[in-house]
């Protein structure tokens, strides 16, 4: 479901932009023709990513998502795409995290999307192809161990893309997400490094996975991609899943 050059004319919006699945993402749009600005705490590493027009934004702070999408969509121009990628990661039970990092986790993962969704809002309305994309995870659909913080807040994002969808449909906005499984980002990368044997936590994050491997930000960036596209015209209120087999799969092993 893809052209070479099938978002040439298009204005697009990223956050968590630079670095990971994001800016995997912003490169894949960049590269199909789009007009990208990303939007990350730091964006220094864009530097190597002339392409890409940066811009510092924290998502926790309204007042900052709020003059950077004005800056984004002035410098483009106006808005046709926004990724809601930007996301950090929790571990733990129900019980490992006290109530200041529920807070922090679910006001970046949940509330942060709104602020940009609240901030693009206007400027979508002004595209005759509107699409948001917000990235989700298999921790919203499957049961993880030591996930719950995450997998509440990514919960809370599939759900939030469906009443988006609903909302805005008729406004001719498509709302989707995409469900990663584990990816090889610089976020696993930490917690692999952090664990007491990383390569015995990389062999188990492998297995788990049907397709016995970690899925590339790429991979998930060609999904995000896909349901951005004009040619996805049709599609609204959908999760795909990019996440080898993980959620619906069960195999028999050996």
């Amino acid at each position: 479901m893809s052209t070479p050059q099938e978002f040439t004319d298009l204005r697009a919006l990223v956050t968590g932009g630079a670095s990971g699945i994001g800016l995997a993402t912003a490169r894949m749009l960049a590269a199909r023709g789009a007009a990208v600005a990303v939007l990350d705490r730091d964006i220094t590493g864009l530097a190597e990513h002339p392409g890409l027009l940066g811009v510092t934004a924290d998502v926790t702070d309204d007042p900052s998502v709020v003059q950077a999408v004005r800056a984004a969509t002035a410098a483009l121009g106006g808005l046709d795409i926004l990724v809601n990628n930007a996301g950090i990661g929790a571990t733990g039970t129900v019980a490992d995290n006290d109530d200041a990092e529920w807070h922090r986790v679910l006001d970046v993962n949940v509330l942060g999307l709104v602020r940009v969704t609240r901030a693009c809002l206007p400027h979508l309305r002004g595209s005759a192809h509107a699409a948001i994309v917000n990235t989700c995870s298999i921790a919203a659909t499957a049961g993880l161990p030591q996930r719950a913080l995450y997998s509440a807040s990514k919960g809370a994002v599939q759900s939030l893309t469906l009443a988006m969808a609903a909302d805005h449909v008729r406004e001719g906005i498509r709302v989707n997400c995409v469900n990663p499984g584990t990816a090889d980002t610089p976020w696993v990368g930490r917690l692999l490094a952090a664990a007491a044997d990383p390569d015995e936590e990389r062999a188990a994050l492998n297995a788990r996975q049907p397709l016995g491997r970690l899925v590339s930000a790429d991979e998930v960036a060609h999904a995000i991609c896909a349901l951005a596209s004009p040619l996805a015209a049709s599609t609204t209120g959908t999760a795909i899943a990019v996440d080898g087999g993980m959620h619906g799969l069960r195999v028999r092993r050996g």
